[in-house]
């Protein structure tokens, strides 16, 4: 076996658990070996401890080679987690204090989906825009209120976004590049991005590059999914963008990503796209596929180049023959099917 890198593991919440169990044993059979380490972080934590990522956690977390995150969130209506308590003290803090600057995320169509046929990857900047938490409430709960917030937008965090954008297109065979943002109206933080971009460009002739603005991007991915092959945008931007293509795609529990610190100073974060479906929590019935293709990218990024691409390839041939109009399968049956291909 190759490998023995440290894992840290967070199954979160509801499928969560279900579906990194499901990922860890294909990453098993590919012939990895990794030393992981377990931890209980979410809202059922938070619920039993009143704690979300403890500072002596967060510590430990940095001396990992990478972490793998399941699902984090309360059941919809739960009123005992305050909203938005999990993703700005867990997923936010994670992506802030680790430098996880690059949140990449690839899309495959799979059979029947109005992407078949189609597969491109999305570049979110990950550490700024309205996520950084400028703003504030002036005279709250009054008929005067004021609420305000900011969208945080650096040189230096915009251009290390966009260049790994390009990295990334000009090693893609089509080698097409689109930013998207909102430049007509987003005047200042919009004009930061297109000149970073038209700068970073110009070391990168042989990439084809075009411009949409976010509410345009929304139709051309539903209308024309081919359009785009790579995207890179904000935080914001997307967030959103990324749930609509995992809808266009196929579905969410389809969508993978990778949280990347690509200066290597400290672990990067993999985890699906999807939520923790409480609903489903327990019933076998998650789709680990999501789970599956963000572990394939983390053993790309700790150098297992020849796993990652035989995990990723089996992921891909199980997608090609996906049908849509079968029942739903079980998540261990999913997994079989993907173990079938390795071997």
């Amino acid at each position: 076996m190759a490998g023995n890198y440290k894992i840290a593991v967070i199954g979160g919440d509801g499928i969560g658990p279900e579906v990194l169990e499901a990922a860890l044993e294909v990453v098993d059979v590919v012939g990895v070996k990794l030393d992981t380490t377990m931890y209980d972080l979410g809202a059922a934590h938070y619920l039993r401890t009143g704690e979300v990522l403890p500072d002596d956690v967060l510590s430990t977390l940095k001396e990992f080679d990478a972490i793998m995150l399941g699902a984090v969130g309360p059941p919809i209506g739960s009123v005992d987690v305050p909203d938005g308590l999990l993703e700005r003290g867990l997923l936010l803090k994670l992506r802030f204090d680790l430098d996880l600057y690059v949140n990449l995320r690839p899309f495959t169509g799979i059979p029947g989906s109005i992407a078949t046929g189609h597969d491109m990857v999305v570049i979110r900047e990950n550490t700024e825009g309205p996520y950084a938490g400028e703003g504030g409430i002036l005279r709250k709960g009054t008929d005067n209120e004021v609420a305000t917030q900011g969208s945080v937008n650096t040189r230096y965090g915009v251009e290390r976004c966009v260049r790994a954008a390009f990295d990334i297109a000009a090693q893609r065979p089509a080698q097409r590049i689109s930013l998207v943002h909102k430049t007509n109206v987003l005047t200042y933080s919009g004009d930061l991005w297109k000149r970073v971009f038209d700068e970073v460009a110009a070391d990168f002739s042989q990439v084809e590059r075009s411009y949409s603005h976010v509410d345009a991007a929304c139709i051309y991915l539903v209308e024309d999914p081919g359009r785009y092959d790579v995207i890179v945008t904000d935080n914001l931007f997307g967030d959103i963008l990324t749930d609509l293509a995992g809808s266009v795609f196929g579905g969410i529990g389809f969508a993978a990503s990778a949280n990347l610190n690509l200066s290597r100073n400290g672990p990067s974060l993999f985890e699906p796209v999807h939520g923790a479906a409480h609903d489903i929590a327990g019933t076998g019935r998650a789709n680990p596929v999501a789970a599956i293709r963000s572990a394939a990218m983390m053993l790309d990024y700790l150098g297992e180049k020849d796993a990652a691409s035989r995990m990723s390839d089996a992921v891909l041939g199980y997608l090609r023959e996906y049908d849509p109009a079968q029942p739903v399968q079980h998540t261990a049956d999913t997994t079989r099917e993907i173990v079938r291909r390795l071997q």
